[in-house]
């Protein structure tokens, strides 16, 4: 297979995913390079032999690369909420002619229904939703839209477990929130931790993301229910892809079919 590509695969993706997927194309026998945005990503892709361009790069950043790099074939597997980085890849592979694949683990929303799980398109919406239920807010979303939560639940007390950099923290400390108020530490967490979370910060309401198992969607929600906590669930915005698969083993056959 590797001979039907006379460039390289260059695939996009910091997570745990991506690390599976360029595991997939070492076996494989293929070429290819990683991008990832930021150094926490590039820590996640030690154990991999391809190379990895640390930075975040807009649209003609990408398309240089591509030419740089005699790249024949991209693979967008960013986080299934980076909506802007994967618009941006789309526009840059168009821009340069290179067909892509869009790898996007799968998604469990339809897996629970229940009287406290609410679910919403936007952060917009789930902040509306919070409003209405006490003052404690534990956030799993991460750091990119803190500040956002910050300005549209100002008189809520909000707890936000984010990453463990130095970078992440300080940008905490900036939008205000305390020692009390910042949990950094690295997922993917078990039910069981976070449900010993959930009881120590005794949260309101909880907002987390259609993370897919590989977020630990289930296992963020679910201490939620049994413990009498709303949680509100931010679902994955939509985007067409031409291609677009789900799974290692779908990835592998979209490649043969480049062969």
């Amino acid at each position: 297979m590797s001979q039907a590509f006379k460039g390289k695969i260059h695939v996009f993706g910091g997570t745990s995913d991506a690390v599976l997927l360029c595991q997939m194309l070492e076996r494989l026998g293929l070429s290819y390079g990683l991008s990832v945005a930021t150094e926490a990503g590039s820590e996640t892709a030690l154990a991999l032999n391809g190379k990895v361009h640390v930075g975040r790069l807009d649209i003609e950043q990408m398309a240089a690369l591509f030419t740089k790099e005699q790249v024949a074939l991209v693979i967008d597997a960013t986080h299934p909420f980076a909506a802007e980085v994967s618009k941006n890849i789309m526009e840059a592979t168009s821009k340069v002619n290179l067909p892509l694949i869009r790898y996007e683990r799968q998604t469990q929303i339809d897996l629970l229904e229940h009287p406290l799980l609410i679910k919403v398109a936007t952060v917009e919406e789930a902040c509306m939703a919070a409003k209405e239920v006490g003052n404690k807010v534990f956030l799993t979303t991460g750091s990119k839209e803190l500040a956002k939560y910050k300005q549209l639940l100002p008189e809520k007390t909000l707890i936000a477990r984010v990453l463990p950099t130095v970078g992440v923290i300080q940008s905490c400390v900036d939008l205000g929130l305390g020692i009390g108020e910042i949990v950094a530490m690295k997922g993917p967490f078990t039910r069981e931790m976070n449900q010993a979370m959930y009881q120590f910060y005794q949260p309101d309401v909880v907002i987390t993301k259609e993370s897919g198992a590989e977020g630990g969607y289930t296992e963020k929600v679910l201490p939620c229910l049994a413990l009498n906590i709303r949680c509100i669930v931010i679902s994955r915005p939509k985007q067409i892809y031409q291609r677009f698969v789900s799974t290692i083993e779908e990835l592998e056959c979209q490649l043969k079919a480049f062969s």
